[in-house]
């Protein structure tokens, strides 16, 4: 890997480290605060809203610059995103605005790795990528967990600066001051990224003119017989991944009775299992190898429904560690794929967006839905369920169509995989 490499995996671990203490820091905020329960359940759905918004335009604003560059302003737009819950504004509104500094930021990151790597590198390149940002999804929630604990919180609080009063009272203010200078750091190492020497694409004058641009790239992604499979399986592997934290919380929640802190620990105990099944993916599986995973989204769907029968935390830590390391295995060939089919078509940047669009749509829908049925009185083991459900059952519709697909367009299936095969070989 080259050197510059390892710069921007720096750079992602602490951004993303701060993104998940963050997400606990939130939930700890509205529940001091005595916000009904679906406010917390919304927090990722609102952290994916800029996502879906602003996918016509992140995906050109990363072409048009350098993408070190794109990622150092998404981290500032995310310590905004900190001031503002940090003095006052409603948490979901300024989770939201977290979530517009990671929209930026999610294209320039992905799509820096096919300017500097060569295709062969691709998989590799995403466990690497996906290891570490599970690696930092395991300690930012651990990190929040702990700075809204009892112990570490109160040595913050105990702090104090002469003659200057910060406002700062609580523990959940407490950690983000802390997420801050996090967010900052990850910004020093953005500066530190090189430029790639690849040739930039300007924004139009006229920014509408992107959306029938994105329209038409977002068709184009669609219509590809290996895009559009690679692309249906990542969008809900995503979409699951992304609302399980929550549900996680809500779990051990009733069935451990577990507080923030210590619930916290068992969201780190999935990400093990996904950077296990990532770095184990990014070993064993090549660039073409993609849709064979298919059939473990299946089993994500059957293991979140299995998760209502666990009330032991023995038995719970290997079943999420197991849960994790289906998502982490699946996900890295899928993604390395949909890049690679994106890239020829496309380009990076826009490739990435059309690809952060429909995983953040689904995000916003599943979290939506989930959200709507805590605020009208499901149980909490009823709408695990039924989100097991919906999992397993879109996967498997998708599973049919990938086989479908290679019955009724054989050659051209096998012409695409043949130039994934190729370019791994050749690079």
């Amino acid at each position: 890997m080259k050197r510059g490499f390892f710069t921007i995996m720096s750079a992602q671990f602490f951004s993303s480290l701060a993104d998940n203490a963050l997400f606990v820091a939130a939930i700890q905020l509205l529940r001091t605060s005595g916000a009904p329960s679906w406010q917390q359940a919304a927090l990722v759905p609102m952290f994916a809203l800029f996502y879906v918004i602003l996918a016509p335009f992140v995906g050109a604003f990363a072409d048009a610059m350098p993408k070190g560059k794109v990622m150092l302003i998404s981290n500032f737009i995310k310590v905004t995103g900190c001031l503002m819950m940090l003095f006052g504004t409603h948490p979901l509104m300024s989770y939201a605005i977290v979530g517009l500094g990671a929209a930026a930021y999610s294209p320039a990151k992905y799509g820096i790795l096919t300017e500097l790597l060569p295709a062969s590198q691709l998989v590799k390149a995403n466990g690497w990528i996906e290891g570490l940002t599970i690696g930092s999804i395991i300690l930012g929630v651990l990190l929040g967990g702990q700075l809204v604990g009892r112990v570490v919180s109160g040595m913050l609080l105990s702090f104090d600066l002469p003659l200057i009063d910060l406002g700062i009272d609580t523990p959940p203010e407490a950690a983000i001051a802390v997420l801050i200078l996090v967010y900052l750091l990850a910004a020093w190492f953005n500066t530190h990224i090189p430029d790639t020497g690849v040739e930039m694409r300007p924004m139009p004058k006229r920014l509408m003119t992107l959306l029938p641009e994105f329209w038409t790239c977002n068709t184009r992604l669609w219509r590809d017989k290996l895009g559009q499979i690679s692309l249906a399986a990542t969008t809900l592997i995503w979409g699951a991944a992304g609302n399980l934290k929550t549900i996680v919380l809500t779990w051990a929640a009733v069935a451990l009775g577990y507080s923030v802190t210590q619930a916290s620990a068992l969201q780190g105990v999935v990400a093990i299992g996904m950077a296990v099944g990532a770095i184990v993916a990014s070993v064993r599986m090549r660039l073409e190898d993609g849709p064979r995973v298919m059939p473990l989204g299946i089993a994500m769907g059957g293991a979140v429904i299995a998760l209502i029968f666990i009330d032991n935390v023995w038995v719970a830590a290997p079943f999420l560690i197991l849960l994790g390391a289906l998502g982490g295995f699946m996900v890295v060939p899928m993604n390395a794929l949909l890049q690679h089919r994106g890239h020829n078509l496309m380009g990076a940047g826009r490739s990435i967006a059309v690809q952060n669009f429909n995983e953040n749509f689904s995000i916003l829908v599943l979290g939506t839905a989930y959200s709507l049925s805590a605020g009208l009185g499901l149980s909490a083991f009823g709408a695990i369920t039924g989100f097991g459900l919906v999992v397993a059952g879109v996967m498997f519709v998708i599973y049919r169509w990938h086989k479908s697909n290679c019955v009724k367009y054989k050659a051209e299936v096998e012409h695409l995989l043949d130039i994934a095969r190729n370019d791994n070989l050749h690079g």
